[in-house]
Protein backbone atom coordinates (compact mmCIF):
# COMPACT_ATOMS: atom_id res chain seq x y z
CA UNK A 1 0.00 0.00 0.00
CA UNK A 2 1.49 3.70 -0.63
CA UNK A 3 1.94 6.08 1.79
CA UNK A 4 -1.01 8.08 1.13
CA UNK A 5 -3.61 5.32 1.19
CA UNK A 6 -1.64 3.84 4.95
CA UNK A 7 -2.28 7.41 6.45
CA UNK A 8 -5.69 7.92 5.13
CA UNK A 9 -6.46 4.50 7.11
CA UNK A 10 -4.56 5.40 10.18
CA UNK A 11 -6.76 8.50 10.36
CA UNK A 12 -9.80 6.73 9.81
CA UNK A 13 -8.78 4.42 12.52
CA UNK A 14 -8.20 7.12 14.77
CA UNK A 15 -11.35 8.74 14.39
CA UNK A 16 -12.93 5.18 14.28
CA UNK A 17 -11.47 5.08 18.23
CA UNK A 18 -12.60 8.40 19.06
CA UNK A 19 -14.57 8.71 22.77
CA UNK A 20 -18.29 8.73 22.45
CA UNK A 21 -20.14 11.69 24.22
CA UNK A 22 -21.35 8.73 26.77
CA UNK A 23 -18.24 7.83 27.08
CA UNK A 24 -16.72 10.92 27.99
CA UNK A 25 -19.31 11.91 30.75
CA UNK A 26 -18.63 8.31 31.92
CA UNK A 27 -15.27 9.72 32.63
CA UNK A 28 -15.58 12.59 32.88
CA UNK A 29 -17.88 11.90 36.32
CA UNK A 30 -15.09 9.06 37.50
CA UNK A 31 -12.47 12.13 37.38
CA UNK A 32 -14.69 14.23 39.27
CA UNK A 33 -15.54 11.59 41.64
CA UNK A 34 -11.66 10.77 41.74
CA UNK A 35 -10.74 13.87 42.44
CA UNK A 36 -13.40 14.83 45.52
CA UNK A 37 -11.85 11.44 47.23
CA UNK A 38 -8.39 12.70 46.43
CA UNK A 39 -9.37 16.18 48.25
CA UNK A 40 -11.10 14.25 51.01
CA UNK A 41 -7.96 12.00 51.53
CA UNK A 42 -5.49 14.67 51.67
CA UNK A 43 -8.13 16.49 54.20
CA UNK A 44 -7.79 13.34 56.44
CA UNK A 45 -4.03 12.98 56.17
CA UNK A 46 -3.59 16.89 56.93
CA UNK A 47 -5.83 16.69 60.08
CA UNK A 48 -3.63 13.16 61.19
CA UNK A 49 -0.41 15.31 60.65
CA UNK A 50 -2.35 18.06 63.07
CA UNK A 51 -3.03 15.36 65.34
CA UNK A 52 0.32 14.05 65.53
CA UNK A 53 2.08 17.56 65.76
CA UNK A 54 0.15 17.97 68.49
CA UNK A 55 0.89 14.56 70.17
CA UNK A 56 4.21 15.15 69.41
CA UNK A 57 4.43 18.72 71.01
CA UNK A 58 2.76 16.76 74.19
CA UNK A 59 4.96 14.20 74.74
CA UNK A 60 8.51 14.12 76.56
CA UNK A 61 8.82 10.54 75.83
CA UNK A 62 11.79 8.88 73.78
CA UNK A 63 9.63 7.07 71.10
CA UNK A 64 12.25 6.67 68.97
CA UNK A 65 13.31 3.71 71.12
CA UNK A 66 9.81 2.53 71.52
CA UNK A 67 9.02 -1.21 70.55
CA UNK A 68 5.60 -0.49 70.86
CA UNK A 69 5.04 0.37 67.30
CA UNK A 70 6.06 2.65 64.99
CA UNK A 71 8.04 5.97 65.82
CA UNK A 72 6.03 9.49 65.68
CA UNK A 73 8.80 10.42 62.79
CA UNK A 74 8.07 7.79 61.23
CA UNK A 75 4.46 7.86 61.21
CA UNK A 76 4.63 11.79 60.24
CA UNK A 77 7.06 10.77 56.95
CA UNK A 78 4.02 7.76 55.92
CA UNK A 79 1.33 10.89 56.50
CA UNK A 80 3.49 13.44 54.16
CA UNK A 81 3.83 10.51 51.81
CA UNK A 82 0.17 9.82 51.80
CA UNK A 83 -0.72 13.95 51.60
CA UNK A 84 1.62 14.20 48.61
CA UNK A 85 0.41 11.36 46.48
CA UNK A 86 -3.24 12.98 47.17
CA UNK A 87 -1.71 16.02 45.98
CA UNK A 88 -0.12 14.80 43.15
CA UNK A 89 -3.35 12.90 41.93
CA UNK A 90 -5.59 16.35 41.96
CA UNK A 91 -2.86 17.32 39.97
CA UNK A 92 -3.11 14.92 36.72
CA UNK A 93 -7.31 14.69 37.39
CA UNK A 94 -7.45 18.79 37.39
CA UNK A 95 -5.31 18.67 34.14
CA UNK A 96 -7.35 15.62 32.59
CA UNK A 97 -10.42 17.98 32.93
CA UNK A 98 -8.67 20.52 31.36
CA UNK A 99 -8.40 18.51 28.57
CA UNK A 100 -11.84 17.37 28.24
CA UNK A 101 -13.06 21.28 28.31
CA UNK A 102 -10.44 21.28 25.86
CA UNK A 103 -11.57 18.54 23.39
CA UNK A 104 -7.97 16.97 23.64
CA UNK A 105 -9.22 14.55 26.43
CA UNK A 106 -8.23 10.73 24.84
CA UNK A 107 -5.62 11.99 22.43
CA UNK A 108 -2.15 10.64 22.93
CA UNK A 109 -0.20 14.10 24.05
CA UNK A 110 2.94 12.05 22.22
CA UNK A 111 1.63 10.55 18.87
CA UNK A 112 -1.53 11.79 18.78
CA UNK A 113 -3.41 8.50 18.39
CA UNK A 114 -6.75 7.19 20.40
CA UNK A 115 -5.82 6.84 23.87
CA UNK A 116 -8.54 3.88 24.09
CA UNK A 117 -11.84 4.18 25.89
CA UNK A 118 -10.51 0.98 28.28
CA UNK A 119 -7.45 2.74 29.24
CA UNK A 120 -9.05 5.31 30.47
CA UNK A 121 -11.40 3.36 32.54
CA UNK A 122 -8.55 2.12 34.03
CA UNK A 123 -6.27 5.17 34.30
CA UNK A 124 -8.53 7.87 33.52
CA UNK A 125 -5.64 10.39 33.74
CA UNK A 126 -3.68 8.91 31.41
CA UNK A 127 -2.00 11.36 28.97
CA UNK A 128 -0.17 8.55 26.86
CA UNK A 129 -1.49 5.37 24.62
CA UNK A 130 -0.52 1.90 25.63
CA UNK A 131 2.48 2.10 22.88
CA UNK A 132 3.52 5.44 24.12
CA UNK A 133 3.63 4.46 27.52
CA UNK A 134 5.88 1.26 27.20
CA UNK A 135 7.90 3.31 25.01
CA UNK A 136 8.91 6.17 27.41
CA UNK A 137 9.17 3.66 30.19
CA UNK A 138 11.85 1.53 28.49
Amino acid sequence: MNDARTEELEVTRVDDDALTAAELQELKALLRDRRDGDVAEAQRMAESLGVLLASRSESTADDEHDPEGPTLSSEWSRLQALRSDAAHDIVAVDAALERIRRGTYGTCLRCGRSIGVDRLRARPTAELCIRCAVAVES
